[in-house]
């Protein structure tokens, strides 16, 4: 068994530590249910930093320290745990789950990766363009993982063919690692279900502000961007710092084939799927077009992902056997930790408000003479970096309300400094430890730190440019 690590020992301590001197300290900097609340956010804060325990039970504290405190009513704490939000996320958690329980993920990944040639760069790119187009719709982990083995059986033939493992060959399973894991990161970005940050985001704009961001919306905007994002990623890495020209290989379309073959024919169980799948992203991309339609329908996001999730528990494949996709037994493998997450974060967020923290950063803000566009760079910035070491979604849920208040402070929109602030969560290219597909695919042995590092820095910068140009020049058009 592993050793409890020593930063995790500290801020096991510090947290609870940090909690009880700044509610013993007379700081005066607001009022006293709003430094409580700065207590427990600093508390939560290190616990998710060193990870001292489950960032999901970290999550659980404002259920019991808001009401002890009297900061708000249990009853309203618990809302937040129940909200809309997190039904979506759980309803977009079990279509994930069925896609991967018949393996449909793997066929539709599969099938792109043929579909885009087999020389050595389009074989990255089809490996990018699989991996992102599953992070749209299951976990960024999961499509990780599903990829991680067929590039491997690639990486292989180069090891094992007549000139054995070369530069150029290094170069290529550098990419395909690499570009694996960074576009699992980027292609979540695509969807409001795509990666948590996401839907703490819209969660804390339906509950705070009353804005209501659709499927549709965020995808007419996030696509784009995942879609330019992915493809820089693809040309500074097989253009520019690890090139692969002349590298040939036609073996891999065997891999693919035999992959395929060992997947079989379509089967009843993954066609159900897909129409269930198709008719409820359908419903998520036409539903103003339906409810504008059908007034008296009031279709929303969140009912789609129910609909969708209670149909494959449901709808019977074989009616005669009564065989259903999913049973409740295999919710065992949902990230429920996350949909915890969500309800702390947004706590958190209802929190802050309520004390008046958020007032106090505006009003503060407002006093100030910052340009605007200066202080959307510097949180793009810092979230960006900050990702790199800690939680993604754990960071939204403590900055989030904190950019809300600067922006009200900047007399600007609240969405317009929350959307590329968290975007700019999900571009964590640097390190292993910033998301978990990068540590997937470090774990493969193929990639150094330095090599990581060398290509995450560009990308991160790169990743802020494109964000601080969404700010200024995209988000108004949208919004």
């Amino acid at each position: 068994m592993d050793r409890f690590a020593l930063s995790k020992k500290i801020g096991l301590f510090l947290g609870p530590l940090c909690f009880i001197i700044l509610k013993t300290l007379p700081l005066s900097i607001t009022s006293e249910k709003g430094e409580t609340v700065i207590a427990i956010a600093l508390w939560m804060i290190c616990w998710w930093i060193t990870e001292a325990v489950s960032i999901s039970v970290t999550a659980l504290l404002p259920l019991l320290l808001f009401p002890l405190f009297k900061v708000m009513p249990i009853a309203d704490v618990g809302t937040n745990y129940g909200s809309p939000i997190v039904f979506l996320f759980f309803g977009g958690f079990v279509l994930a789950l069925a896609l991967e329980k018949v393996n449909l993920h793997k066929r539709i990944a599969l099938n792109i990766i043929k579909k885009t040639g087999t020389t050595p760069n389009k074989v990255i790119l089809g490996f990018m363009i699989a991996t992102a187009f599953m992070s749209m719709w299951i976990s960024n982990t999961a499509s990780t993982v599903v990829m991680l083995p067929i590039a491997m059986s690639v990486i292989k033939l180069l090891i094992n063919d007549e000139d054995g493992f070369t530069k150029k060959d290094q170069n290529f399973a550098i990419s395909v690692m690499l570009g694996i894991a960074f576009s699992a990161n980027a292609g979540g970005i695509a969807t409001v279900i795509g990666t948590p940050p996401n839907s703490v985001l819209i969660g804390l704009l339906e509950n705070e502000y009353h804005i209501e961001i659709s499927f549709l919306k965020w995808m007419i905007l996030g696509l784009p961007f995942s879609i330019i994002l992915i493809s820089i990623i693809y040309f500074v890495m097989v253009k520019w710092l690890f090139p692969n020209t002349g590298l040939q290989f036609k073996a891999s379309e065997n891999i693919i084939d035999s992959e395929l073959k060992a997947l079989g024919k379509i089967t009843t169980k993954e066609r159900h799927v897909l129409i269930i799948f198709g008719i409820i992203v359908s419903l998520w991309i036409f539903r103003s077009l339906i409810n504008s339609l059908i007034p008296s329908l009031g279709l929303s996001d969140t009912i789609i992902s129910i609909l969708g999730a209670l149909a494959l528990f449901t709808i019977p494949f074989n009616l005669k056997k009564g065989d259903f996709i999913l049973v409740w037994n295999d919710t065992q493998k949902l990230a429920w930790g996350i949909l915890i997450l969500f309800g702390g974060g947004l706590a958190l967020a209802k929190g802050m408000s309520t004390s008046g923290i958020v007032d106090l950063v505006a009003n503060s803000i407002t006093n100030s003479n910052i340009s605007i566009l200066l202080m959307a760079s510097l949180l793009i910035i810092l979230m960006l970096f900050m990702t790199e070491l800690m939680s993604n979604v754990a960071l939204v849920a403590v900055l989030a309300p904190v950019v809300a208040g600067i922006a009200i402070g900047l007399e600007i929109p609240v969405l317009y400094l929350l959307i590329p602030v968290t975007m700019a969560s999900s571009c964590a290219f640097m390190l292993p430890m910033a998301t978990p597909p990068n540590a997937i695919v470090f774990a493969s042995g193929f990639i150094k730190v330095s090599q990581m590092a060398r290509v995450g820095i560009i990308l991160n910068i790169i990743a802020i440019l494109l964000l601080i140009i969404v700010f200024k020049f995209i988000i108004p058009l949208f919004f």
